[in-house]
């Protein structure tokens, strides 16, 4: 027996007389009001979906067919995306091997394989930085080098009182990690070159340039090789020896080292203000390890 809870929902049947609810599928046609109605299964389908019926033009058969080639249809579009992602991914991870193979192939590539270096370089102190000679810094001062480079920077890495004591023209004096992470959030320029130094460039100017790099890295993980800084060098033998060779690059002409007598204290003031910086970056490493 057909329940009238099937037609609680279909407006058209509202006003049908309550013995109608006793009809069976296999049911005479029963008259009542001029209203026949002949209750088959063809026909409660029809009732059923006569919306579907009337503005797609779909059966029922038509409808379990339309739905399941649409089923196919999103299966099929999720699987290109799918392999659209993977290809994407895997372009990506070819275009990274490629670049590493070329760096490794040849380091007169700059860090981010764009193109050579400007600068000539030489055999320095450190293997895994590029250096350059006094008089290559020179020429790039006095302009030799305008027409390859768009701008350049230069950093002294050596303590303040070293720094007043006489400097390259143009120099910033960066001493401490923390000012790094601040000059790595300045506009940067295509074709911008940063040349380190120190008093001889043996661990304060390296140093800071591995610094730079490795948070240039971190800060440019998501699309590597690029950099913001990807052309660096390291002024061989560092300001002494330029200072010997150039002194009229030098701003005041003079040469105040480290271990200067009068200076003794602010040695010890700056040694202990850079490596309390230093100490906190390890501190705060180490608990984010612990933490993952």
């Amino acid at each position: 027996m057909l329940s009238k809870r099937l037609f609680d929902t279909v407006d058209e049947f509202d006003t049908f007389p309550a013995f109608v609810s006793t009809l069976s599928f296999d049911s005479t046609p029963v008259k009542t009001d001029n209203l026949t109605c002949v209750m088959t299964s063809t026909n409660i389908k029809r009732s059923l979906f006569t919306d579907d019926d009337e503005d797609s033009g779909l059966g029922m058969d038509d409808q379990v067919n339309f739905i399941s080639s649409l089923q196919k249809s999103t299966k099929r579009q999720r699987a290109d995306d799918d392999n659209s992602r993977c290809s994407k991914r895997t372009k990506v991870c070819s275009d990274i091997k490629a670049v590493v193979t070329k760096l490794e192939e040849n380091d007169d590539f700059i860090a981010d394989g764009s193109r050579l270096h400007t600068l000539p370089t030489i055999t320095g102190k450190h293997s895994d930085l590029k250096s350059i000679t006094p008089q290559t810094l020179a020429d790039v001062v006095n302009g030799d080098y305008d027409d390859v480079i768009s701008d350049y920077k230069i950093i002294d890495c050596r303590y303040p009182y070293e720094f007043e004591g006489g400097h390259i023209r143009r120099a910033e004096n960066i001493y401490l990690h923390e000012t790094i992470l601040h000059l790595l959030q300045e506009p940067t320029k295509d074709k911008q070159i940063v040349i380190f130094h120190c008093e001889f460039s043996s661990e304060r100017g390296p140093k800071m340039l591995r610094f730079l790099r490795s948070k240039d890295r971190e800060l440019n993980k998501e699309n590597y090789p690029s950099l913001n800084f990807p052309e660096i060098y390291l002024l061989d033998n560092g300001y002494k020896a330029l200072f010997n060779e150039q002194p009229e690059l030098c701003d005041p002409v003079s040469y105040r080292p480290m271990l200067h007598s009068d200076h003794s204290e602010d040695l010890r003031h700056f040694r202990v203000k850079s490596k309390s910086w230093t100490a906190g970056e390890k501190r705060k490493y180490a608990r984010k390890a612990m933490r993952f």
